[in-house]
């Protein structure tokens, strides 16, 4: 008799703390306001999907607006919106977040995934294509940064999240003008960090190995021999997904995060081991 009722409490006691841990805030980002630059397409609209489900606002910011509309209205939950944006137009971005603000009246989160990939051995890349991909990853995430950076200063707190690369820090032939840009980016992140951490404002960037997406399948999967060439520095052994970035999103974007800052984040299989 003694040992069942061990049993039960024991029992009782896993119960417990299952419900606690359902119940947990940590990981919480219900209701608040999400700004994801890149929403359109690939990451960005999978990591949109996933935290609206957890009941954030979002706001899908991307040049494709048709694409964006359209994914803006599978979200899950409420008071969703889109919003027109192109990174390298400096004065729309800023608009962008002030139309943001003004609506909500606050952003909790900027999430950059807007990026572009040239992929193309150094001699034959243009300089016009090496320009462009630092316009965009680069020099765009830092005018995101800065507007939704200014509003942030003015709520006391904020979180940004840039998406950057393993090719930030490892190297691959023909990469001069995307890793170039994703180690830029990275850098970029521990100045702002630094700049503004005593005004509640965490900066940090995710560092995907190569994940499948309609960017990557296109233009660095194309070939069965890239793919299997890429395949054999991810020490796992498969390519990336984007669910499995989705734990380390909402990490950096909830409570859970609030003491880590100016870091990438590889979420990479083990390819920055080789």
């Amino acid at each position: 008799m003694k040992q069942d009722r061990a049993f039960i409490c024991l029992g009782l006691a896993n119960l417990c703390q299952w419900v606690v841990k359902l119940n947990d805030s940590l990981f919480d980002v219900a209701g608040k306001v999400i700004f994801v630059a890149g929403g359109a397409c690939g990451l960005g609209s999978a990591l949109s999907h996933e935290l609206a489900l957890r009941g954030a606002y979002i706001i899908i910011a991307d040049r494709l607006c048709d694409e964006g509309e359209q994914v803006l209205k599978g979200l899950p939950g409420k008071g969703h919106c889109f919003q027109s944006l192109d990174v390298t137009d400096h004065e729309g971005v800023e608009n962008a977040i002030a139309n943001t603000q003004a609506r909500f009246g606050r952003i909790d989160v900027l999430l950059n995934s807007a990026g572009i990939a040239n992929i193309e051995p150094a001699h034959i890349l243009s300089v016009e294509d090496f320009e462009k991909t630092m316009a965009v990853n680069v020099t765009g995430a830092f005018a995101l940064s800065r507007a939704a950076g200014r509003v942030m200063q003015q709520q006391g707190e904020g979180r940004i999240i840039h998406l950057a690369s393993v090719s930030s820090r490892v190297v691959n032939k023909s990469y001069a003008a995307y890793s170039s840009s994703k180690a830029a980016l990275s850098q970029l992140v521990k100045i702002l960090a630094l700049e503004w951490a005593t005004l509640g404002i965490t900066v940090n960037a995710i560092g995907p190995a190569m994940t499948q997406t309609p960017m990557t399948e296109r233009q660095l999967m194309a070939s069965q021999d890239g793919r299997e060439r890429a395949l054999e520095k991810i020490p796992i052994g498969r390519f990336g997904t984007p669910e499995d970035l989705f734990g380390v999103t909402l990490l950096l974007a909830s409570a859970a995060g609030a003491f880590i800052t100016g870091q990438t984040i590889f979420v990479d299989g083990g390819r920055t081991l080789l």
